[in-house]
């Protein structure tokens, strides 16, 4: 197992080793100083008092293993975060790469804000820096395209495949016993089964028996989301995981207005505005839709910009069979709406249309976002296999884009059905329209953030909206519904035919910051709006021991 020793010393070494980081300059003081300024503290906490005793023990246990994926992460990400915090002499600085995981801004084009390091790997620490995709491509490994494999050197230079029960066999062996001791206190036997279904994977590698679990896991107060799920940090290929965690609990209330939904998904695909061929997949129904208060987020979720809702698992094969759980965070959701959407708005839109920038149109149009990424297809139709590796890197933007445009594509088709009967439909296009300034502040990096920029060229071509000469923007309902619907289309038929020169080009070209977003962008910005919230978050915050 020579491979291991280089995978470790690789991951000591990544990126190099900086000295003297960080200037103490007053000028960079400052500026680090406002750039931390930019995002808005919340405090993560609910109620847990209706919980019983072994569920807030849990809860502690649960924790814990979540520390352990963001060690994972910091791996993935960066490399030896304990190095860069000791060579970082300026305390805004370690601050703001604590929010980064690393020395890149994930909200500024992932620019170095360390003024010594240059531009971070695409293939963040998931692969030799020295490796280029020729010579990846050209290497015979079945293995090399896994979720759950990192790629190393070995001592002669040859490219290796070691699986993450291995290359974080520290981490992944102590969380595995946490979440085994968690099972121990679960009341709830679905969570029982996941939770010991999920500490094997950590040990194996093999997810989709846990995914499964967690899928059957519909009436447990508590969820827990663990392990490598999505696979934005690969930036090179798209193909590798990310270790991340969420530690959430029920709100029950908010969860029922959901339940109705769930069975219309075969429906609203067989309506989708394309050949049956792009709509021949049948949604699983064996999933729900909950609501949730998020209390602790770790590794992936956490960095950056955080998640407000969650779709998941990520396997085309539970998609087509059983379908997706959508998890919402209401409190993270709700802070993002008060603290930066609703300032935005009244920034940029029309006055006469800010009546309908609502939360319940924010919640709406952030649910079915997610209801929509189980939609669609995952296996392309030109027997390119599954979409997700037929489009590479080039995936991820497009499946947000998707996802943004299909859950208003549905909301307006609930409401036409008349399922919706709360707010009107102009709520949702009005408030959507809002969000796009809000997410594109993610930067063109990111991938929600070309998806942003893609939607809004679009939604520019067809008149869906008009720049007015004070600054705002008025939404066109009638041309804004018929764009939606034509680039709904046009993006479930570049995923069907897998066609990745098309997604390039198309992301490539409309998936960067116009002169014009950049200009409003930078009055958000100087209007000293948050870009995003950063969380404190914790055991002692909750209360708990």
């Amino acid at each position: 197992m020579k491979h291991l020793s280089v995978l470790l010393l690789s991951v000591i070494l990544a990126f190099g080793a900086l000295t003297g980081c960080a200037p103490k300059t007053d000028e960079y003081t400052e500026t680090m100083k406002a750039k931390l300024e930019q995002f808005k503290e919340v405090t993560l906490t609910t109620d847990l008092s209706w919980l019983s005793e072994k569920e807030r023990e849990m809860i502690s246990i649960l924790i814990d293993a979540a520390d352990l994926m963001d060690e994972v992460f910091w791996m993935q990400a960066y490399g030896d975060k304990d190095q860069l915090m000791r060579e970082l002499d300026n305390e805004f600085a370690r601050q703001y790469a604590l929010i980064h995981y690393g020395p890149w801004d994930r909200l500024g084009g992932m620019a170095p804000f360390v003024p010594e390091l240059g531009a971070k790997p695409e293939g963040a620490n998931f692969y030799p820096t020295d490796m280029t995709k020729e010579e990846f491509e050209a290497w015979d490994d079945p293995n090399k395209t896994s979720l759950y494999t990192v790629i190393r050197r070995d001592e002669a230079g040859n490219l290796v495949s070691v699986p993450y029960s291995q290359a974080y066999a520290e981490q992944h062996q102590k969380a595995a016993e946490l979440l085994r001791q968690a099972a121990e206190l679960a009341e709830d036997e679905g969570l029982k089964t996941y939770l010991l279904a999920r500490a094997e994977a950590l040990l194996n590698d093999d997810y989709q028996p846990s995914d499964f679990a967690w899928m059957a896991m519909k009436e447990s107060n508590i969820d827990f989301v663990v392990g490598p799920i999505e696979n934005y940090e690969d930036r090179l290929f798209g193909y590798k995981a990310a270790n991340e965690a969420f530690v959430l609990v029920k709100d029950p209330e908010w969860s029922a207005r959901l339940v109705k939904f769930n069975a219309m998904l075969p429906e609203l695909q067989a309506g989708l505005p394309v050949p049956a061929q792009y709509k021949a997949e049948t949604p699983g129904i064996d999933a729900d839709m909950n609501v949730y208060y998020a209390l602790y987020y770790a590794g992936d979720c956490n960095a950056g910009s955080k998640t407000i809702a969650i779709n998941l698992p990520n396997d085309p094969e539970i998609h087509t069979s059983v379908g997706t759980r959508k998890l919402q965070l209401k409190n993270s959701m709700q802070a993002k709406f008060d603290n930066i959407l609703v300032p935005i708005a009244n920034m940029l839109i029309d006055e006469s249309q800010r009546k309908h920038i609502k939360f319940d149109a924010f919640f709406e149009n952030t649910t079915f976002h997610e209801v929509s990424h189980g939609m669609g297809v995952k296996n392309t139709i030109t027997g390119q296999g599954p979409m997700r590796e037929a489009l590479r890197e080039y995936y991820s933007p497009i499946e947000e884009a998707k996802a943004d445009i299909m859950g208003l594509y549905l909301v307006t088709q609930l409401y036409e059905m008349g399922e919706i009967t709360s707010g009107e439909v102009m709520d949702n296009y009005v408030t959507f329209f809002a969000g796009i300034f809000r997410s594109s502040r993610f930067g063109a990096s990111s991938a929600h953030g070309r998806a942003n920029m893609l939607t809004m060229k679009y939604f520019a071509d067809r008149g869906a909206f008009v720049y007015q000469e004070n600054g705002t923007y008025l939404v066109n309902f009638e041309a804004m519904r018929e764009a939606v619907f034509a680039l709904l289309a046009d993006i479930l038929m570049v995923q069907g035919d897998g066609n990745y020169a098309e997604a390039k080009n198309w992301v490539d070209q409309d998936g960067v910051m116009t002169d014009q977003l950049r200009t409003d962008l930078e009055k958000v910005n100087a209007a000293g709006i948050p870009v995003d919230i950063v969380f404190k978050q914790g055991k002692e915050v909750l209360g708990l021991r």
